[in-house]
């Protein structure tokens, strides 16, 4: 068997990273931080324990990215969702929904997350994630109409980690129309804009179980499958050449004898 291409051994490599992701968000999720481990993680990705020191420092920083992952895919889907559109009102509706859902939604996740943040020895980790989740919410803010950027992207980011924070306080969370509401005043925008509390999610439950769809874990690999279709129709050339080579050959025995 010959070795692997360097773009098929890079393919592999990222998928099983997009395993990790998902199986962090998944098990910190279902158990908390403190109940899961490296090896958990790593177990539920089908993944050597070994492999996830290669890709993270440590759970921390693991735990961080796949919540901005989630985060920032939430926001992508919500932003790209049907019908499209490109009034910075609406975008930036549904900037605020995607968010605070998340909050609501998947509260045991979020939860962790932000205690993770306020931690000192880790803190805000930046990561290819988390720019991927700031670029689409300085997108959002510029489409909004901002004429500084700069100063109101950080602005909105805090705006919104604090209603994920007062929706999360335990014993004292504030209800997340509530937060809504608040947020929907500062920027004018109409309480009918993005996905009110009293409309429902716009396709199907708003907490779908399965985060397959944010992590690239299945998608085909496509080196692989390119060079078994190369090898498919070299095959299939092979054949057809063998099968004409041995109707010539049957034609000209056949005129041969014919011809005595």
């Amino acid at each position: 068997m010959s070795p692997r291409s360097a773009s098929v051994n890079e393919e592999l490599r990222r998928r099983s990273k997009e395993r990790l992701l998902q199986a962090a968000v998944e098990l910190v999720g279902e158990r908390g931080y403190d109940a899961t481990t490296l090896g958990d993680i790593a177990d539920r990705a089908g993944s050597a324990r070994g492999l996830v020191s290669y890709y993270f420092p440590g759970k921390r920083q693991l735990v961080q990215s796949a919540v901005h992952r989630l985060m920032h895919r939430t926001l992508e889907e919500a932003l790209e969702r049907e019908p499209c559109t490109t009034d910075g009102r609406e975008r930036l509706a549904r900037a605020i929904d995607a968010i605070l859902g998340l909050a609501r939604d998947r509260e045991v996740l979020m939860r962790q997350h932000m205690a993770g943040l306020l931690q000192a020895e880790v803190g805000f980790v930046p990561c290819p994630e988390q720019r991927r989740l700031a670029e689409l919410l300085r997108d959002t803010v510029a489409r909004h109409g901002s004429t500084d950027v700069d100063r109101d992207y950080p602005m909105l980011r805090a705006q919104l980690m604090g209603a994920v924070f007062a929706a999360l306080v335990p014993g004292v969370p504030m209800p997340v129309p509530e937060l809504r509401a608040e947020l929907f005043e500062r920027y004018l925008l109409d309480w009918e804009l993005g996905v009110p509390p009293d409309a429902g999610a716009p396709r199907g439950p708003s907490c779908d179980p399965d985060l397959s769809r944010f992590f690239a874990t299945g998608v085909p690999d496509q080196p692989v499958r390119a060079a078994r279709s190369d090898r498919a129709d070299q095959a299939d050339r092979t054949d057809r050449t063998d099968r004409t080579d041995r109707t010539d050959r049957t034609d000209r025995t056949d005129r041969t004898a014919q011809s005595k």
